[in-house]
């Protein structure tokens, strides 16, 4: 079994899967743009090939890589990739070197939010209204014809980047002024917000069979914790799946994952509940971010870039795959902008939760911030496990009230 396996190198857990070709008994050959000299040791002992290519991201460049592996041999079987930027380009490829796997179909439907949400509205799905936004009157019409707030986000980003909450007629146009759409055409959809609780639901796919499932919860919310420093974000992977509250969701996504046509993948999708009950957001055809996949493969006790990699080499998955215990991950937002200063309650959390502790990261004092929407490992984090979810719960809130990260400005 020969992979190509697109960007190995970075991030740095794109190793993680190369790893788990490798345990699948799979060859693997990297395609990226960095000079094979360049790589690690660690990650070229992984690699049995590396063709360098100027950007991964243009199918031409991919293609022509791909193509010389093929020529060179052996036969290859698959081309993967897991980074949401590289979906399209690696799905186009595929089908110009008839390479199976997603279909640049599939992978459009899962990269284009409207066309994503249009698709599912027509087969009876629930989502929020929505309207393509092309120039700022598209906009305006929305406002006037729904009403504030709402959400104005672009078509093909991945999670909240670039997205942003819109509540009155002042904020639209600051958000159309910023994005220049008087001025310019753009590529964006403005959408109902819908308040209630947040939440993910993230699978392993063989055939369009759900293999593996997980279901994790946001406290606060995406947009919240992608724009305000006051809060330290977290969100925790349930171990209660079997629980009477969570069929209804596990339906819901299994029905999507069917109804958007995914065959064997990863799958990441992000759902609503509120008074208008379960509500769809987003799909996308490829893991989590944020190494969610490191708190899944903890709380189960099974290497799950493995169980991947036996997906799509083999089309099977060890079974039994689930969470034993809870996990989650915790973001310590710095206080402000600058350069970090130093840290306090780290010793007080250590001593009250040490054993369930499961990684953290503290930036070196004289480290450079990071803004808020940089993401929720941007800064200092912390993830955690346990067997009870309220507990794991408790222990988050708990690390997130006492952990203080201090900066000191530039």
């Amino acid at each position: 079994m020969h992979v190509i396996f697109v960007a190995p190198h970075f991030p740095a857990n794109q190793r993680r899967f190369v790893r788990g070709l490798k345990k699948a008994g799979a060859i693997v050959t990297g395609v990226g743009e960095a000079q094979a000299d360049q790589l690690d040791s660690e990650l070229r002992g992984l690699l049995d090939g590396w063709e360098q290519v100027p950007n991964v991201c243009d199918p031409g460049h991919l293609e022509a890589a791909v193509r010389r592996i093929q020529r060179r041999g052996p036969w290859v079987n698959y081309l993967e990739a897991t980074v949401e930027a590289h979906m399209l380009a690696a799905a186009e490829v595929r089908a110009a070197t008839g390479i199976p796997g997603l279909s640049t179909d599939v992978v459009l439907r899962c990269r284009d939010k409207f066309e994503m949400k249009k698709f599912l509205l027509d087969r009876g799905v629930p989502c929020a209204a929505q309207a393509a936004v092309t120039r700022g009157d598209d906009a305006r019409a929305f406002a006037r014809r729904n009403g504030y707030p709402f959400i104005l986000k672009p078509r093909d980003g991945a999670g909240a980047h670039g997205t942003v909450k819109v509540n009155s007629p002042a904020e639209l146009e600051g958000a159309i002024a910023e994005r220049g759409l008087d001025q310019r055409p753009g590529h964006w959809s403005a959408e109902d917000f819908i308040a209630g609780h947040e939440g993910f639901y993230d699978t392993i796919t063989v055939n369009g069979e759900v293999g593996f499932e997980s279901i994790s919860h946001y406290y606060p919310g995406v947009l919240e914790s992608m724009r305000s420093r006051d809060v330290n974000p977290y969100l925790v992977v349930t171990n209660r799946l079997d629980s009477s509250g969570y069929q209804e969701l596990r339906q819901f996504g299994r029905n999507i994952v069917k109804v958007m046509g995914i065959g064997t993948s990863a799958t990441h999708m992000e759902w609503f509940f509120g008074p208008k009950g379960l509500t769809f957001s987003e799909i996308g055809a490829r893991p989590p971010g944020v190494s969610v996949w490191d708190l899944y493969a903890a709380a189960g006790g099974f290497d799950i870039y493995e169980a991947w990699a036996k997906a799509v080499c083999h089309g099977t998955l060890p079974p039994a795959l689930h969470q034993r215990q809870a996990a989650g991950l915790l973001a310590l937002r710095p206080d402000r902008d600058g350069v970090i200063s130093g840290y306090s309650g780290v010793d007080e959390v250590q001593r009250r939760h040490g054993p369930s502790i499961l990684k953290a990261f503290l930036p070196p004092v004289g480290t450079r911030t990071q803004p808020v929407e940089a993401g929720y490992m941007a800064n200092a984090w912390v993830q955690v496990v346990h067997p009870d979810f309220d507990v794991a719960k408790a222990i988050l809130m708990d690390i997130g009230n006492t952990v203080k990260v201090h900066a000191r400005p530039l």
